[in-house]
C-alpha cells in the first residue's frame, strides 16, 4: 500500500501528470504477486483477486478519457463489475463463490473437485455459497459507490494514499470474515451430521 503512494507523490513532484504517475504506481502490486510466486511458487488469494482486477483495470485504462479522476473511477467500475458479477451469479445453478471455494478449496484433483461438488446437495453448504457470494457483492458495490463520491469530493493525492486502503481493507476483511464464517458454517454442518447420526 505504501510503495503506490510514495512512487504517485515522487513522481508528480518531478513533473510528471497525475495520470502517468498514478498508473506507474500500479506497478508495485503486479511486481509483488510476481515475486510471491517466484519465492513459493504459488499464488495466494490475494495475489490472485488483485492480479485479475489489475490486468482488468490496466486494459480498462487504456480506452476512455486519460486523466487522473478518470482513472481512479476505473478502478471503482472495476470494484462495482465485481460486485454485481457476485449478485448476478445468485441467479445461476451455482452461485460465483462455489467456484472460487473450489479453486482454493481443493488441489484441482479429480477426486477432490468431485467431493466439492458433491457438497452442493447439502442445504446448508448452497445456504453458506449463497451468503457468501451475497456478502462479497453487496461489499464491492458498497465499495464502489463509496470510492467514487470520495474521487469528486476529495483531491487525487489524497484519493491515491486513501484508495489502496480501501481496496485492500475490503479485500482483506472480506477474506477474513469468509475464512471465520466457513470455519463456522463447517462446525455446524459437522454437528448436524453427528447429531443425526445418533437419531
Amino acid at each position: 500500500m505504501v510503495a503506490p503512494i510514495i512512487t504517485y507523490n515522487s513522481l508528480h513532484d518531478h513533473g510528471w501528470s497525475e495520470f502517468a504517475a498514478l498508473l506507474a504506481g500500479s506497478v508495485w502490486p503486479v511486481l509483488d504477486s510476481v515475486f510471491h510466486f517466484a519465492w513459493r511458487r504459488r499464488l495466494d488469494e490475494f495475489a490472485i483477486v488483485t492480479l485479475v482486477f489489475l490486468v482488468i483495470t490496466a486494459v480498462v485504462s487504456l480506452v476512455g478519457a486519460h486523466s487522473s479522476r478518470a482513472l481512479l473511477l476505473k478502478d471503482s467500475a472495476i470494484t462495482g463489475l465485481f460486485g454485481l458479477l457476485c449478485l448476478a451469479s445468485l441467479l445461476a445453478p451455482r452461485p460465483l463463490m462455489f467456484y472460487f471455494g473450489r479453486k482454493f478449496a481443493t488441489d484441482g484433483s479429480a477426486a477432490s473437485t468431485a467431493w466439492w461438488n458433491g457438497l452442493w446437495q447439502f442445504e446448508g453448504f448452497r445456504n453458506s455459497i449463497t451468503t457468501m457470494t451475497t456478502v462479497w457483492g453487496v461489499a464491492y458495490c458498497l465499495e464502489a459507490v463509496t470510492r467514487v463520491g470520495l474521487t469528486y469530493t476529495l483531491s487525487t493525492g489524497t484519493m491515491v494514499t486513501l484508495s489502496p486502503f480501501m481496496i485492500y481493507g475490503v479485500l482483506g476483511a472480506l477474506v477474513v470474515w469468509t475464512t471465520l464464517y466457513g470455519k463456522r458454517s463447517r462446525r455446524r454442518g459437522e454437528q448436524l451430521t453427528a447429531a443425526a447420526a445418533q437419531g
